[in-house]
């Protein structure tokens, strides 16, 4: 469990680096569309694009129903991955519940998807999205 614990952290750490200083929700909005495409990206070669689907709805049900704080968000939420229809969604919240949801969700479908392929190959899959690079350095941080 201590993995995922230090997964969890790491997730959280990675959002709030995309996120930046100066969180609105629209930014928490877009930090949590471009993670979960960027996982898109990466786990579509080895799950194909229905399996990322599926663990993206299931994902949000199990967020639903451990957090009923974030009922309201993931009912409203597209069934589909329609990420453009999920920013819309979360940036109607406030960006407290912005935030938690975002943090949750992509904890959860990392859970999620530990439990279906172990967690060496979850984690050697999805290290790239994580790991802050230069592609990902907020837009305040960036000097013209």
């Amino acid at each position: 469990m201590s993995t995922l614990s230090e997964e969890s952290r790491q997730i959280v750490a990675s959002l709030a680096h995309r996120v930046g200083p100066n969180a609105d929700t629209a930014r928490i909005a877009q930090a949590i569309i471009s993670t979960l495409r960027d996982m898109d990206v990466a786990l579509t070669p080895i799950i194909g694009q229905q399996g990322g689907a599926a663990l993206y709805r299931r994902s949000l049900h199990l967020c639903a129903s451990h957090h009923p704080r974030l009922a309201g968000t993931c009912d409203r939420a597209p069934p589909g991955m329609d990420l453009t229809a999920l920013k819309s969604v979360i940036v109607e919240q406030s960006e407290t519940d912005a935030l938690f949801f975002g943090e949750m969700l992509l904890t959860t479908f990392y859970e999620l998807l530990t439990t279906l392929i172990g967690p060496s190959l979850t984690a050697r899959l999805l290290r790239g999205v994580w790991e802050p690079s230069l592609s990902d350095t907020p837009s305040q941080e960036i000097s013209p």
